[in-house]
């Protein structure tokens, strides 16, 4: 059975869901009730989107709910894991934050944990029983929609290994590499350089794993037209687009996204995840 607590992300069948209420009590503590009579059932699977600190302590609270039920194999599908970019102390004084959201799950003893194209190999390494599902499936679903050659652009060094697996699992698509760069103390985005002199009017498809505001892919679509780009296209896997889409939509044609943080109906062309899932 399935019980999904984001209730407008339900990635597996439906009619298979477990029914439950949540509400916030007044001094900010989430708290949820299982409705359904789960004492008979030994496997569940918990799907979640977490958007805030708040989302991930309901997932444990649900979790601890199930196991007083008496369900003993507990799944865990989290497609976009929180804190991943923290997969590094970059500055003295901060916190492994991917660790931190990872102990407290593994101290749950969870059956398997799946997770959707995670920002870098720290995350499923620091996970107990962790399942990666890669983002090949959904660049193969955004190249059939354009239906045309394209080429692959990857936006920076850290992309660089996952997308010659993608272009290995497409059949050999042509990728150009390209980097950026930031300044740890500010954060703040200093120059883009694309390792290609001409892209001979090409379209290109930039395929990165997380969109937040969306400089890196503004900055480098004003880099890639000065190489002679053609059509311009994003697709990453979790648009979080905490700036909107409105500037991103005067650079590309069109930009894909799973709906593994949120839903989202317009702007965007938005694939969801039970789509992808074999």
């Amino acid at each position: 059975m399935y019980l999904n607590l984001d209730t407008q992300f339900q990635p597996f069948q439906p009619e298979n869901n477990i029914q439950f209420e949540v509400f916030t009590f007044s001094g900010g503590e989430p708290h949820i009730k299982i409705l359904t009579d789960v004492s008979n059932q030994a496997e569940v699977t918990i799907t979640t989107r977490i958007q805030s600190f708040n989302d991930f302590g309901l997932l444990l609270l649900c979790v601890d709910a199930l196991r007083r039920y008496g369900v003993e194999k507990l799944n865990v599908f989290i497609p976009y894991f929180p804190a991943a970019r923290q997969d590094r102390v970059m500055v003295k004084g901060e916190p492994l934050s991917v660790k931190v959201y990872a102990d407290l799950l593994n101290q749950l003893n969870l059956n398997k944990i799946t997770i959707y194209d995670p920002h870098s190999e720290v995350t499923p390494a620091v996970l107990n029983n962790c399942e990666v599902i890669t983002n090949h499936s959904f660049i193969q679903k955004v190249v059939s929609n354009l239906d045309k050659d394209i080429l692959l652009i990857s936006p920076d060094g850290g992309a660089l290994k996952k997308i010659y697996k993608v272009s290995e699992f497409l059949g050999g698509i042509s990728v150009i590499e390209c980097s950026k760069k930031r300044n740890v103390k500010n954060g703040q985005l200093e120059g883009f350089r694309v390792y290609e002199d001409d892209l001979q009017g090409k379209d290109c498809l930039i395929v990165d794993d997380i969109c937040d505001g969306g400089g890196t892919f503004i900055g480098l679509a004003k880099e890639l037209k000065k190489h002679n780009a053609g059509n311009l296209y994003l697709a990453v896997s979790h648009g979080i687009f905490s700036k909107g889409l409105e500037e991103l939509n005067q650079y590309f044609t069109k930009i894909f996204t799973a709906d593994s943080f949120k839903t989202i109906d317009e702007g965007v062309e938005q694939i969801r995840l039970k789509e992808l899932i074999k």
